[in-house]
């Protein structure tokens, strides 16, 4: 039994792997969070902790991450570095090892093509954060999974495969219920994909923008 740190809990992705580690495993949840009544369904829960924070204030941040093993950082934005910086040091300041950090495709320029170039376009202003997360991950002692998903779908389906830093990446788009399931592998293998970045993808969506563009 592990107790896995969730900050950004909000989020479309963390909300499937809350539900899931609480169903399928035995761990405990600290969810981190700004406006936790949002979360308020999981007051009284025995295994989880609600934290109201601002992931910019580290000290606030690393005490709540205390009690943890595992932090999931499912955060983003156009200052993500800022943010990857702060979760960084409060990590360092508690101890703390393992992170799995979500990403987006494109971080390590890896996305060939039309596609490529459109995605270059239509995230460009986040972009520079994503990048300056990686390097920060890969300038850490963490033992990182850095995850770069394709555009995200709420698609009720699980289905992706994985691609490494080295390779192109593959397909437009992968469901956020795709990508819990790839972070709760993570969780229950913490030794899987040890300062790696792994691409995720839908198999067969190869195109030069999603779909429903």
């Amino acid at each position: 039994m592990s107790t896995v740190m969730i900050i950004g809990a909000n989020g479309g992705t963390a909300r499937i792997l809350i539900e899931r580690i609480l169903k399928e495993t035995e761990n405990n949840l600290i969810l981190f969070l700004r406006k936790a009544e949002r979360l308020s369904q999981y007051q009284g829960n025995d295994r989880v902790t609600i934290v109201d924070g601002d992931v910019l204030k580290t000290q606030d941040l690393a005490k709540a991450m205390r009690p943890a093993d595992i932090i999931y950082s499912n955060v983003g934005g156009t200052d993500l570095g800022a943010q990857t910086k702060s979760i960084l040091a409060a990590m360092e300041e508690e101890g703390k090892k393992r992170l799995i950090f979500i990403s987006a495709l494109g971080a390590h320029h890896e996305v060939p093509g039309k596609f490529g170039e459109w995605n270059e376009q239509a995230i460009a202003a986040f972009l520079p954060g994503f990048r300056e997360s990686a390097t920060l991950l890969e300038q850490s002692n963490l033992y990182y999974t850095e995850i770069r998903p394709a555009w995200l779908t709420d698609n009720d389906e699980i289905d992706y495969e994985e691609t490494t830093q080295d390779q192109p990446f593959k397909g437009t788009e992968v469901s956020r219920a795709s990508v819990a399931d790839f972070v709760l592998k993570l969780i229950n293998n913490p030794r899987q994909d040890l300062r790696a970045s792994v691409g995720l993808n839908k198999p067969n969506t190869d195109g030069d923008k999603p779909s429903w563009m």
